[in-house]
């Protein structure tokens, strides 16, 4: 089982925990051979946290062995570090461990002060001392248990960089897509109580897991009922989330592109629209606000203009002024300068994660349905409270339970069935991935990019911006604030633009426009190609007209009664231009991807 040349550093076997009479895992193993990168990974609940802990020496299992080779170090990494005892943050690092020199070297690469109190720290400050105590004392091994919680973005990127020079093997457990993708060689899938490996980096796990799903669907009839019923979240959460990807793909470039088109050259937002279009279409409206606390600025001089349906991402460093623009932009904190407005008939929503919201002692049912009876109402739409929690991948055995019995990412999963239940066409997430599991991360992915309204939205996942924002309002902690169509990767590509310009000749425009950017990356398509791109935007939204007037008519319940012949020719019509929409988002998804990967980005 194990190389000869490489004998393990560390291997679980047959590894067995049980808790009161639920068996959580059940003859797992994997072992770590020198310079293994690996993730673990698996929906929440499934026993993750546990092996590591195991790995670690924190717990024993109920069952099996743990094998270390003699001499090795391991270094742990919770997600919750407990400062008891510690005077100061190098007084905490080095009771890992860590001399006191590479303890100081470490905080100061993170921008800790090694002399600071470990009272009172932020989630960030907690979570930046723990990965130094981990990392200053220089291990065989590391194990990380969600080590990107709390760290804002520029802190997340230091790490990456850190863990690609690291000479030791590690295992980590992450929801961040983008870092596992970057970091990793080799994925621990849990799944139903055993421990399956793939030798290849998580950027090949889910088409692995879809592959492994649909050879045991071939054979299902062989396996246990209530296994299948177990597994269901996972086809449903793999394989199904694929193919409706596509078409959220085809609406978040819809929304980019419009988007490019409302900023302006210097990243400010472009006040062209007027204001006298149709009711509700102008969700926010800002100009030249600033913002100072004592003698720092905050925010200075930034202009935007939220149209309804836009999805903006605000990114940045830690205490840049992500939050306090966000109250700003909702009016609920006024500006120093500048002036704000709020459109009309606006509804808005915020996005609460705090578990704390949650009675433990109501039941699933209880919690949506706080009036009684058996439905929810879903936007104003009725729906009955099973299907809907379906939605959010409960089971219906689960509708009577408590909410106590419910694992965090369960809690998290019904937060959000919750608020996105409430009338809205506002939402507003301050930092909402932050524990999420992927899982839940899916979900709420997929629940933004079927959302009608308007989305603002403070993350650091980097991958979550990518997949839902149609812009990101980059502020760089100094005051300064700009807008950006697209996801986090497209403000990585048009900053990487710019330092390249800026560097390549003094002459040259130093700040050549992300929307002149995405202009000639179009015209690396072939003419033909280029026309077809520029056809298609128009001929679909046309297409979604006519579709929508059509249903509107078939809407008449009295209609196939009063006019049996006018309802055929509409159904007919209506089946005809379904097909050639389809085909005209395939074509446009073809050519769309062939101009973002000839442009880089």
């Amino acid at each position: 089982m194990y190389s000869a040349v490489a004998p393990p550093l560390l291997a679980l076997r047959d590894i067995r925990v049980a808790f009161a009479d639920q068996v959580l895992i059940d003859g797992a193993g994997f072992a770590l051979a020198p310079g293994d990168r690996l993730c673990l990974v698996g929906r929440n609940g499934a026993g993750k946290s546990t092996l590591l802990k195991i790995a670690g020496g924190l717990v024993d299992p109920d069952g099996g062995e743990v094998f270390l080779q003699p001499g090795t170090r391991v270094s742990y990494l919770s997600q919750s570090p407990d400062f008891g005892g510690a005077a100061t943050i190098l007084d905490y690092v080095m009771a890992g461990g860590a001399p006191a020199y590479a303890g100081e070297a470490v905080l100061g690469e993170l921008g800790l002060d090694p002399n600071s109190s470990t009272t009172n720290l932020s989630g960030g400050e907690a979570r930046k001392a723990a990965i130094a105590r981990v990392l200053a004392d220089d291990p065989d091994i590391l194990l990380l248990d969600e080590p990107t919680n709390h760290l804002d973005l520029p802190s997340i990127e230091w790490l990456e960089e850190r863990l690609t020079q690291f000479r030791g093997a590690f295992v980590l457990i992450s929801h961040d897509r983008a870092f596992l993708r970057r970091l990793t060689a080799g994925c621990l899938w849990v799944d139903r109580g055993t421990v399956r490996r793939l030798d290849k980096g998580f950027g090949m796990f889910e088409e692995w897991t879809e592959q492994i799903l649909a050879e045991e669907e071939i054979v299902q009839h062989k396996l246990d009922r209530l296994i299948i019923a177990e597994t269901q979240w996972s086809r449903e959460g793999i394989s199904a989330r694929r193919k409706r990807n596509q078409g959220r793909l085809r609406r978040l470039y819809d929304l980019r592109s419009e988007r490019a088109n409302q900023i302006d050259k210097t990243g400010r937002a472009a006040l062209a629209v007027e204001t006298g279009a149709a009711s509700g279409t102008l969700v926010i409206e800002a100009k030249n606000l600033s913002k100072t606390f004592g003698e720092r600025t905050i925010i200075s001089d930034f202009s935007t203009r939220i149209m309804r349906g836009d999805k903006v991402g605000l990114i940045g460093p830690n205490g840049a002024g992500k939050s306090t623009l966000l109250k700003m932009l909702m009016g609920q904190l006024a500006s120093d300068t500048g002036s704000f407005r709020l459109g009309t008939n606006i509804t808005p929503v915020i996005l609460d994660q705090s578990r704390a919201t949650l009675d433990p002692d109501a039941t699933l049912w209880d919690t949506l349905c706080e009036g009684g009876g058996d439905q929810v109402m879903v936007r104003g739409q009725p729906r009955h409270v099973v299907s809907y929690l379906k939605d959010f991948l409960f089971r219906e055995a689960q509708a009577r339970q408590p909410v106590r019995a419910l694992s965090g990412g369960e809690q998290g999963r019904l937060i959000l069935a919750r608020a996105l239940a409430k009338p809205s066409n506002l939402l507003v997430l301050d930092e909402p991935t932050n524990d999420l599991d992927m899982e839940t991360l899916d979900l709420l992915q997929e629940m933004l990019t079927d959302y009608e309204g308007t989305v603002l939205l403070v993350s650091h996942d980097r991958d979550f911006l990518d997949r839902v924002v149609s812009s990101v309002i980059a502020l760089d902690g100094q005051g300064g604030a700009e807008e950006y169509p697209g996801g986090y990767s497209d403000w990585q590509a048009f900053m990487r633009n710019r330092r390249s310009e800026n560097s390549a000749s003094n002459g040259a425009s130093k700040n050549t426009p992300k929307t002149e950017r995405l202009v000639k990356s179009v015209t690396k398509l072939s003419y033909k190609e280029t026309r077809a791109l520029e056809e298609l935007a128009t001929k679909m939204p046309k297409l979604q007209s006519e579709m929508a007037k059509l249903e509107s008519e078939l809407s008449d319940p009295t209609l196939y009664a009063r006019d049996a012949a006018s309802f055929a020719r509409i159904t007919a019509r209506l089946d005809a231009l379904r097909t050639e929409l389809g085909q005209s988002e395939e074509q446009w998804l073809e050519l769309e991807m062939k101009r973002e990967e000839l442009s880089g980005s």
